[in-house]
């Protein structure tokens, strides 16, 4: 990754000019048309490129298909910033050319994410996955079920999406630890990671794919981990070992709650679909209504700090 400032348009010679973003579909043109000094031009990563392209500084990145980005990217000499609709940024990180910054749309998928876990959570602690199979079977089959209240929860990722999903489980009652790589005030770090890890009744993985956090999860992970607990994974597949979670939640010793796997798509005859205890979702998470034009508007916000000569809040060091 770059460390240097990106070269803005106020730092450029040609500062006088209109900046050009090019951007994935219609909605960025709409997304664009209120950003001083930004001029939008619509391309498809699938054509070439279109006229103007050459002195595009920001480009506005689909997440796929990955490697026909990477190979427009490598066209446009202007280039200076990526700007992704996603907060994950694991596909462009140390593959961009080193004169061009990188920037996610961290804050406009948090509040769904947060959302599923919270509600997911909620759904094993009190069982429903078992009453919604009483119900398809017709029958009537009362039992207690858990709660979240009082019970011990390590988020792991202290970013827009482990504090999104600290705000909506707080009112239930759990004792919550937010854990990061760096210290503040209310964030742990992973050096206390062996020490809390034991008493958790929940570990919820909120934190990005990098080299560091891959199968972060593994088999000493999850054999520390407390009979019975239940680990959710909203971040990426690989941050699991997925044998070593097979192997914890066969036995019924760990239950899992997760939207993300590895592989991914997770084949139809792969045993994760029906290991007991465990909840699958496809990726879908951060998928609501308002999610693209929540992106849009972060994108957005993004690309103006750019034309103003500023480095962008997002940008992923």
């Amino acid at each position: 990754m770059p460390t240097q400032e990106p070269i803005t348009p106020a730092q450029s010679e040609a500062s006088d000019q209109p900046l050009i973003a090019l951007v994935p579909e219609p909605r960025g043109l709409d997304a664009l048309a209120a950003v001083d000094g930004v001029t939008a031009l619509l391309y498809d990563v699938r054509d070439e490129p279109p006229e103007g392209a050459e002195a595009a500084e920001v480009m506005v990145i689909p997440s796929r298909p990955v490697d026909r980005v990477l190979a427009l990217v490598d066209r446009l000499p202007a280039l200076r910033l990526v700007q992704t609709l996603s907060a994950g940024t694991d596909n462009w990180t140390g593959r961009l050319p080193a004169h061009v910054t990188l920037s996610n749309a961290r804050g406009a998928h948090g509040p769904a994410v947060a959302e599923w876990a919270a509600a997911t959570l909620l759904a094993v602690a009190r069982d429903l996955p078992a009453f919604a199979a009483d119900q398809a079977a017709a029958r009537w089959n009362p039992h207690v079920a858990e709660t979240l209240w009082d019970k011990r929860v390590l988020i792991l990722g202290a970013g827009d999406l482990g504090v999104q999903l600290r705000a909506r489980l707080e009112p239930f009652g759990p004792h919550i630890t937010m854990m990061a790589r760096h210290p503040r005030p209310g964030v742990v770090t992973m050096a206390d990671l062996p020490a809390l890890l034991p008493a958790q009744d929940v570990v919820a993985l909120m934190l990005p794919l990098t080299p560091g956090t891959h199968h972060l999860a593994d088999k000493d992970f999850l054999a520390a981990m407390k009979d019975g607990a239940i680990l959710l994974n909203a971040a990426r597949g690989p941050v699991v070992d997925t044998q070593a979670l097979l192997a914890e939640t066969r036995t019924g010793r760990l239950r899992a709650i997760l939207d993300v796997t590895d592989p991914e798509p997770l084949p139809p005859d792969h045993p994760l679909w029906h290991t007991p205890g465990v909840l699958i979702t496809p990726h879908v998470a951060g998928d609501v209504p308002q999610a693209d034009a929540r992106a849009w508007q972060v994108a957005a916000a993004q690309i103006a700090q750019y034309a103003r000569g500023e480095r962008p809040a997002n940008t992923v060091s």
